[in-house]
């Protein structure tokens, strides 16, 4: 038979007592204190918080780019975008009937829309009538923002033609 004795001296051993709830109390939140230390030193790494370099500055310059945006609409032109994991872009542009619009000057870049970090400039460069293409290196999977302006000698030094796109590149 079992000794009485010795079960009450197990079940006191066994009991829980402050100390042990105290401990596990410390354990649990110094786990949650050890991830969101983790999190936010990634956060701070991978973000600036920058949205924009000059905000006071573009925001006095806010309705020239809205009469910048109706000017583009009234040409009627339109693009086809396309955007490789090899690192390949692809940008056609035509007018309101079809035909393609030529001479233009693309500069630009690509990044992602997290973080400037790896961000790159591009250069378009017309290879066929109304085509304008330029190769970067290899694109992981993911968001990309691509951003392009265009100049034309018909229009002088500033944009006739801005193009800003997400895009979701899958392998």
């Amino acid at each position: 038979m079992s000794n009485p004795g010795r079960v009450a001296a197990e079940a006191a051993r066994r009991e829980l007592k402050g100390r042990h709830v105290l401990m596990m109390l410390i354990a649990f939140f110094g786990v949650v204190f050890s991830v969101n230390g983790v999190f936010l030193a990634q956060a701070l790494q991978t973000y600036t918080g920058v949205v924009s370099v000059e905000p006071y500055v573009k925001g006095l310059k806010y309705n020239d780019r809205i009469a910048a945006g109706e000017r583009q609409a009234k040409l009627g032109w339109h693009e086809t975008l396309s955007l490789g994991v090899d690192g390949a872009i692809s940008l056609a542009i035509a007018d309101d009937g079809g035909r393609p619009v030529r001479g233009l000057k693309f500069v630009g870049s690509i990044g992602r829309p997290s973080t400037n970090s790896r961000d790159r400039a591009v250069a378009l460069v017309e290879t066929d009538p109304g085509r304008y293409v330029a190769r970067t290196t290899a694109l992981d999977e993911g968001t990309w923002v691509v951003a392009f302006e265009a100049t034309s000698s018909d229009h002088g030094a500033d944009p006739v033609y801005r193009l800003r796109r997400r895009i979701w590149l899958k392998h």
